[in-house]
């Protein structure tokens, strides 16, 4: 009975990631993001206003992130939490219907993108921290593992269905398929692309049902008077021991940069297609299908991985598969590739970036979910939330670095291949901080 019970809440506790995907597949990446530049009509003007927006949120969540956690951990109740970001995310998203074109504010939509994310990011934070509370310490990497690439299939049928029934194209108003938008929506206003903010609030509402009934906070007791107080006294304790503990400061830092480079891939992705490929709504929801299904795959392989060989050495081959892929993107265009040019309408280019989409999908999901196993190898286990908020911390402190060094480069070099070359560095930074994290973490010395 109890291992049925367990089983429960592992799977309800997957539904977070299947509920909570199609924010950064549909919204932050493959849809919302190129329909942004659409819009806006420059793509340079897109995609400062993009990165502002991503940012504003990143800055929001950098210095709540922590405060959030610690206060969980000291006054218990993390089901709670979740029910508040989980409202903010459906409002949030359910708002981006507002976004028609010629007929629109801009830094409302961009401020209710903004509320959404926040909601999505505070919630993983709340719902990562029980990672530990559902298996064993060699278990939770499979775990990680699994409940990412379930996350990913959430993501790719999702996006499937926008695809095929939705998102209609600018220039013939017809879905994937040749399908006019499903409801009746009229594409003269771009009403079935504009729905995809409703269907994310929509699919995440109704798939967090099992999340809600199966898993169980073990720390359901009512907060203590001065809890709050005594929240904040523990994070400025932690915070400023912090760097005695080598392993856990470093992994923070390493994590910190290549977060921050894979999160400019993810973010940047669809407009920067668009942009130096030509590609529509739709091109760029294929790239994502395609980048999905990698990524699902890889994340049940690398979970596996994972639980073998542990966290780290599959965090270091996937830097090293997305380094490879940022050169990559460097030098691929248009009109050449690699330094060769190629002939007038020649689909290697397409073809390339669609096999990069698959890599960075794949190491991508792999990275993520052998990060979070990491935080708890590296966490103290009596301080979970607040760690798994410092990981947000560490996630978002520099999330306005990729962006800016994106936007910066490209202005500066005129060429939006050259803008994308910070990440490389970011991502060597990140490799070369991995040298001083213990594979092991809390378990070497417990």
């Amino acid at each position: 009975m109890a291992n049925a019970s367990l089983r429960k809440r592992i799977w309800g506790w997957f539904f977070f990631d299947w509920a909570s995907q199609p924010y950064n597949t549909l919204l932050i990446t493959f849809i919302f993001a190129p329909y942004i530049k659409e819009l806006v009509g420059d793509g340079t003007a897109a995609q400062s206003a993009w990165g502002f927006g991503i940012g504003t949120a990143g800055l929001a969540i950098a210095l709540l992130a922590p405060v959030l956690g610690a206060m969980a951990d000291t006054g218990g109740n993390r089901m709670r939490w979740i029910w508040l970001f989980s409202a903010m995310y459906v409002l949030g998203a359910g708002g981006l219907w507002f976004a028609a074109p010629g007929d629109f504010n801009l830094v409302l939509i961009l401020t209710l993108f903004a509320i959404g994310m926040i909601g999505m990011e505070f919630a993983t934070t709340f719902t990562n921290s029980m990672l530990p509370d559902l298996g064993t310490p060699d278990e939770i990497g499979r775990i990680s593992g699994n409940g990412w690439a379930f996350g990913y299939v959430g993501g790719l049928i999702a996006l499937v269905i926008m695809l095929v029934f939705f998102a209609d194209n600018a220039e013939t108003g017809k879905t994937l398929i040749g399908l006019s938008p499903a409801f009746g929506l009229d594409p003269e206003t771009r009403e079935g692309t504009r729905f995809v903010g409703p269907l994310v609030a929509i699919w995440f509402a109704v798939f967090m049902i099992p999340f809600f009934l199966f898993v169980k906070d073990p720390k359901a007791n009512k907060a203590a008077p001065g809890a709050i107080r005594r929240a904040l006294k523990d994070l400025k304790f932690t915070l400023r021991r912090l760097p005695q503990d080598r392993s856990l400061f470093a992994f923070l830092a390493s994590a910190m940069f290549y977060r921050d480079a894979l999160n400019g891939m993810y973010a940047f992705g669809g407009i920067y297609a668009a942009g130096v490929l030509g590609w529509s709504v739709q091109n760029v929801g294929i790239f994502g299908i395609i980048a999905i299904i990698a990524g699902a795959i890889a994340a049940w392989l690398g979970g596996m991985a994972d639980s073998r060989f542990g966290p780290k050495p599959v965090i270091v081959v996937c830097i090293l598969a997305l380094t490879a892929v940022g050169i990559a993107i460097v030098l691929i265009s248009r009109d050449t590739m690699f330094g060769i040019s190629l002939a007038e309408g020649s689909a290697l280019p397409d073809i390339a970036f669609f096999v990069i989409g698959a890599v960075i999908g794949a190491a991508g999901g792999v990275i993520q979910s052998a990060s979070r196993t990491m935080m708890v190898r590296q966490a103290n286990p009596a301080r979970m939330t607040e760690a798994f908020g410092l990981y947000a911390l560490a996630g978002k402190a520099t999330s306005f670095l990729a962006p800016f060094l994106i936007g910066v480069t490209t202005y500066v070099t005129g060429s939006q291949q050259l803008g994308v070359s910070p990440v490389i560095i970011l991502f060597l930074i990140g490799l070369v901080l991995l040298v001083w994290v213990n594979p092991n973490g809390k378990r070497a010395v417990s």
